[in-house]
């Protein structure tokens, strides 16, 4: 019984091989690399790969540097040919290139799997959108040949450097493929066969142009993807690869001759290593037969091919019928290459993080005092109500009784008499002195932490000085404190105008395309006094100070704000930009890949940092960078299109679910009418409204809910579809909110959207970012590469941004020529005809700028930007005196966007047309948001003369002259109508 259940156990056993020393030095293992090449299969073979007739032997080759300059072949033979029907399972086992193991599952690799993967996600030449369907089809119903092979080589020290080199200067590396015919041999025992290759019948030879570039990347060390098979022609080949010479046919015949049916390496395997370990040269040896052994054979390096010198005797190939036919059949194989470690080592994120903390030390937010001047103040009045409370309870308490009796009857003869009697008693009971010291401590600290007196005077006059200064402040502040307990109900209180956060944005860049460039700054300069934390400030600041060419400050600023947050991947672009700008190249490239580490989908990071290798002639990684940011565009792209199906699928739920309630929408719309709004709006706000999004998208491809300024930033995002017009949206916020800048604040600098369109390109993506940061010395680098992008070229925008950074160099000659192209390619365009408008504007043909705004405001959809059109539509209806049309362009102005100018352009049409009530609310609305115009006290000394209010048109006048009027002939104006009603000037 126990012999037989022993029997039945399965028997198994465990293989330890050890040596008595390392098979690699500690030098070889540091500096040398682990190389795999795995294939996987080709796909879509010829239809004359028939299963049935005579064997053949497919096989796969290439060569690799293995001993400095000497080459290693990996051949991959023995490919097993299927008809199409089913997709190859995944993930399948890796299998060892030898043959003949009869151990069940001995030929699977352990843990090495073939798992593919996305198409997208690959380096071949298939991994494009419109070749998904072609190798669904392939991997699915046509022939393939199936190998699943893994080959192993070791790559010493001196041949990574060769494999490096060779990759920078080929790029393409050469695999080959061919079939050659089996015959049977007899093997010397009775009865047995062997398989050997017919000598001399390689047929339907084939080549595929890996691009082993990748591998140079930094951190790359895997490479996978699908190639096209090509037919094997010399002269193509050595263009490609600068290879003359053919594995198979002029370099190892003999070894696919002498070589078993799936044995590739035998010999040769073991000579290759023999050879690494031991020496350079590699020992002859003659096999039994008199020729050299596989191993023995030294192939020719690809670098040693180079030459254009034809090898002699070997007859150029220029025709190849049977490899023509991977073309027609669309053949392709799938490979993978991978290395132990990466050809190019990659900076981790840790150590960029660590390089920009030491040029640019994070600063946290300043913590909040609980001491200092406004404490010692806060302190101050509390101790005077507190004071003032007890002297009320102290008079109560004294003449309470006199007070109810006589009420309102009390003359100042007895308040007099009451106080003098009150001060008595405070004095006479301690009280007085009480208080004294009550309010001493409070004092010492608004001496000590308001004015920072901690040393005694040098002499009596100065502390007389300061004790008179003390005291003034500290009445005021007693004043102020008595008004907070006991507040004036006769006084009303004053309105204050508080300017938001976003209006200074919109008057400083008011001011920036007025070229009042002092008023712009002092704008900017205002919002970060108020919020000095918030980086949104510092880069706006910066933006500016970039248009007007001032680097340094502008680094500043970039640098500040990435002290803020030093992960703010706009911060971290911009300081690039700018290092590239002051030629710190070394920092630039550290904020450029920091960028692409902390957010690795962000298009215009990768852009900018191929840009910088473009600079610095890195071909290598410029290509890297692009290559990877095209494939982030890709993914955007996908992801659009994903997320528009899924919205317009909810609306095609609701329209069905309502033609089944009723044939008539609730406002009167048919369902046919409701379809059509369905299928064209865009997802997003406002989607319900866009009835003409198709007409517009056919008409113009540059509608952006990005408002840009069009002196200076304007920009177009042709992706972003998704505001509606003013012609159905009517609701008006009002002039106190916050959000009564939204339209004119947004084309600052808004957020940057990174929604794409079909016809968008990386370059173009980078030229709308750093046309909103005005980083114009930038941008025409990135034109050249979008005028020579496949898949960009002149565009309507791309004439826009042209034109736009030709009329900031005051050129409008050469921007009214980019305006007619643009207007060629897109004759609808609003912001063809609204850029146009400012042209003729700034050039001084004010009748044609107003034909263009005129046509701009016309179309259904607005221009990116429309506050500057309504301000200078409305500013050439002054000048006509069309003052109707004036009056209702402004009006749209101030409900769109407030400032001082649109209210000052209000007024001044009012007051024209005698409206003297409406021009008063408008120029004092103007004169709120800033009473530093000199106009708007003009035009407020005009309407106050006008009503005969000679004080504050005295006053009007004063503050008119004191900012010095520039205008002549509307002081002209101002002095004729004060001599007519007789005041107004007080200096006569």
């Amino acid at each position: 019984m126990l012999h037989d259940f022993i029997l039945l156990q399965q028997c198994s056993l465990e293989v330890k091989v050890l040596v008595a020393e390392p098979l690699l030095t500690t030098a070889q293992i540091s500096g040398g690399n682990l190389l795999k090449v795995t294939l996987e299969a080709a796909y879509s073979v010829p239809e004359s790969f028939i299963p049935t007739g005579p064997g053949q032997n497919y096989m796969v080759g290439l060569q690799v540097p293995s001993l400095g300059e000497k080459d290693y072949p990996i051949l991959f033979k023995n490919g097993t040919l299927k008809l199409g029907g089913e997709r190859e399972p995944v993930p399948r086992p890796k299998k060892w290139p030898i043959a003949n193991i009869l151990a069940p599952g001995a030929n699977n690799i352990p843990d090495a799997f073939i798992v593919g993967g996305p198409y997208e996600e690959e380096e071949g030449e298939l991994n494009h959108p419109e070749d998904s369907e072609f190798r669904n089809q392939a991997e699915c119903i046509k022939k393939r040949i199936i190998w699943d092979l893994e080959s192993r080589c070791y790559l010493d020290p001196s041949a990574v450097v060769s494999f490096q080199k060779r990759i920078a200067d080929c790029r393409l590396w050469p695999v080959e493929i061919t079939r050659v015919p089996l015959v049977t041999v007899p093997k010397g025992k009775a009865g047995k066969t062997e398989k050997t290759d017919e000598e001399g019948q390689l047929s339907f030879h084939g080549v595929a142009y890996v691009n082993m570039v990748p591998l140079l990347y930094p951190g790359v060390k895997r490479i996978r993807g699908a190639f096209h098979v090509y037919p094997y022609l010399d002269s193509v080949v050595h263009e490609k690869t600068k290879c003359l010479l053919s594995l198979f046919r002029d370099i190892g015949h003999h070894l696919i001759h002498n070589n078993k049916i799936g044995g590739i390496n035998s010999l040769l395997s073991k000579q290759a290593v023999s050879k690494n370990l031991k020496e350079d040269k590699p020992v002859k040896e003659k096999d039994i037969d008199g020729r050299p052994r596989p191993g023995d054979v030294q192939a020719p390096s690809i670098k040693s091919q180079s030459s254009d010198t034809p090898l002699e005797g070997e007859p150029p190939l220029s025709h190849n019928p049977e490899g023509q036919q991977y073309v027609e059949a669309g053949t392709y194989i799938v490979l993978e290459i991978q290395l132990d470690k990466a050809l190019v080592p990659k900076r981790m994120p840790e150590e960029l993080a660590r390089r920009v903390k030491e040029m640019i030390p994070p600063r946290p937010p300043l913590t909040r005092r609980t001491g200092g001047a406004q404490k010692a103040v806060s302190d101050y009045h509390t101790q005077i109500k507190n004071i003032s409370r007890a002297i009320l309870d102290e008079y109560y308490r004294m003449f309470g009784k006199q007070v109810a009796k006589l009420e309102s009857d009390m003359d100042s003869e007895t308040l007099e008499e009451q106080k003098c009697q009150l001060s008595y008693e405070l004095n006479c009971s301690g009280k007085y002195f009480a208080f004294k010291e009550q309010l001493k401590h409070a004092v010492v600290k608004i001496v000590r932490e308001k004015y920072l007196k901690t040393t005694s005077f040098e002499s009596q006059e100065e502390l007389q000085t300061f004790i008179s200064e003390l005291y003034v402040f500290l009445v005021d502040q007693m004043h102020v404190a008595l008004n907070q307990t006991m507040p004036d109900d006769v006084q009303g209180t004053i309105a204050t105008i508080f300017t938001s956060s976003e209006q200074l944005r919109l008057f400083a860049f008011e001011a920036e395309v007025n070229e009042n460039f002092e008023m712009a700054a002092a704008y900017y300069k205002e919002r970060l006094v108020r919020e000095p934390q918030n980086l949104d400030h510092w880069l706006d600041y910066g933006a500016f100070c970039l248009l007007t060419e001032d680097n340094i400050k502008a680094q500043e600023c970039f640098r500040k704000a990435l002290s803020l947050n030093q992960s703010h991947i706009h911060s971290l672009l911009l300081c690039g930009v700018l290092a590239v700008l002051l030629e710190n190249y070394e920092q630039a490239e550290i904020f450029f890949e920091d960028a692409t580490c902390l957010e690795p989908t962000n298009v215009v990071a990768w852009t900018l940092l191929g840009l910088y290798y473009e600079i610095q002639n890195n071909d290598i990684r410029m290509e890297m960078a692009f290559h990877e940011a095209s494939k982030q565009l890709q993914a955007q792209m996908l992801q659009a299109q994903v997320t528009k199906q899924k919205s317009t699928g909810v609306v095609e739920d609701i329209e069905e679910r309502g033609k089944r309630e009723s044939s008539l929408g609730p406002w009167g719309i048919t369902n046919g009418s409701a379809t059509a709004i369905k299928v064209e709006a865009p997802a997003g706000p406002g989607a319900a409204l866009s009835i003409l999004d198709k007409f517009l998208e056919e008409s113009s491809k540059l509608q952006s809910d990005s408002q840009e300024p069009i002196l200076t930033t304007q920009t177009w995002n042709p992706s972003i579809n998704q505001k509606p017009s003013n012609t159905f949206i009517k609701e008006i916020p009002t002039k106190k909110e916050a959000s009564k800048c939204q339209d004119s604040s947004a084309f600052l600098h808004p957020g940057l959207h990174y929604g794409v369109s079909q016809t968008t390109t990386i370059f173009m993506e980078t030229i709308r970012f750093l046309m909103k940061v005005k980083a114009v010395q930038y941008v025409h680098r990135v034109l050249a590469h979008e005028l020579l992008c496949p898949q960009g070229g002149p565009s309507c925008e791309y004439y826009l941004v042209l034109a736009q950074t030709h009329i900031l160099k005051k050129d409008f000659a050469k921007a009214e020529e980019y305006l007619q192209q643009a207007a060629q390619m897109d004759y609808l365009n609003p912001n063809v005809w609204g850029l146009k408008g400012h042209l003729y504007f700034l050039s001084g043909n004010h009748s044609e700028a107003k034909a263009c705004y005129e046509r701009t405001i016309s179309f259904v959809v607005d221009a990116s930007e429309m506050h500057f059109i309504f301000l200078r539509l409305g500013l050439i209806y002054l000048e006509e005196k069309e003052y109707e049309k004036a009056k209702k362009t402004y009006m749209q102005a101030c409900k769109r966007s407030p400032s001082c100018l649109t209210w000052l352009g209000l007024g001044i049409a009012c007051y024209r047309l005698e409206e003297l009530t409406e021009a008063e609310d408008a120029l004092s609305e103007a004169n709120a948001l800033n009473n530093y115009n000199a106009e708007v006290w003009a035009y407020l000394a005009l309407v106050c003369l006008k009503v005969g209010r000679q004080l504050e048109a005295e006053q009007a006048y004063k503050y008119m002259i004191k900012l010095k009027l520039k205008d002549e002939a509307l002081l002209a104006e101002i002095h004729t109508l004060q001599e007519t009603v007789g005041f107004g000037n007080p200096s006569f």
